[in-house]
């Protein structure tokens, strides 16, 4: 059956921003999704990821940063971007709270909206686990300036998907880093993916794209619910 997201407003101090929510009946855990630095909520990549997920018997909370709200191009700067997780993760709680729903809640991102998440649980807010959507490890052609110390003081079953010809995460220094996390992390490679998961060939739009992630992405939360 397909469900059909419902538009929401989340307040992140100040100001709202725009979320969409998506509820099959009874699901088993609920995933609140961020966008990556050059797209909104709105990428049909995030919207096939969602609904795909919903399919799967996952709730979605797909959400904009601020930034984006107000129409900049430039990311907000992680305090500002981890209060809009922790508002995300709330009304996520408080949907769920809603419905009567038991299951976790999760975070996950599209590289920047992964990585604040990410920053977000490790200043404390309390999501169940991570699910990265290209973990952006460190700026294309720049494998030396890594964008790993938080990680290492996770705990939560986290989850990293990454292409194998993405330029913001060199494979072996990617596994390096997973490897180091310890049990928690798990690194699960697209074959001929880059940072957008297109693979050279294999002709799929966006929207098809995100919805074949979500299989392995629901596998990992029923594993570590």
């Amino acid at each position: 059956m397909t469900v059909t997201e419902s538009p929401v407003t989340i307040t992140v101090g100040d100001l709202e921003v725009s979320a969409a929510y998506g509820r099959p009946d009874n699901p088993f855990a609920t995933l609140v999704v961020a966008h990556g630095a050059d797209t909104g909520m709105e990428h049909p990549f995030l919207g096939g990821f969602t609904r795909a997920l919903n399919d799967d018997g996952v709730a979605t909370l797909r959400f904009n940063f601020p930034y984006r709200e107000a129409g900049r191009k430039f990311p907000d700067r992680p305090p500002a971007a981890i209060a809009a997780w922790r508002a995300a993760l709330d009304a996520a709680a408080r949907l769920g709270e809603t419905h009567g729903d038991k299951g976790p809640v999760w975070a996950a991102g599209k590289s920047f909206g992964g990585r604040m998440a990410s920053m977000a649980v490790a200043e404390g807010m309390d999501a169940r686990g991570l699910v990265y959507l290209g973990y952006p490890l460190h700026p294309p052609g720049k494998p030396e300036k890594l964008r790993d110390e938080h990680l290492y003081g996770l705990t939560v079953p986290m989850l990293f998907l990454q292409g194998t010809r993405d330029t913001f995460a060199t494979p072996e220094l990617m596994e390096g880093v997973v490897s180091r996390i310890g049990q928690s992390a798990v690194l699960e490679w697209v074959d001929g993916g880059d940072h957008s998961f297109a693979v050279a060939g294999k002709k799929r739009n966006a929207e098809e794209i995100g919805a074949s992630l979500a299989s392995p992405v629901a596998r990992f939360m029923r594993a570590h619910g």
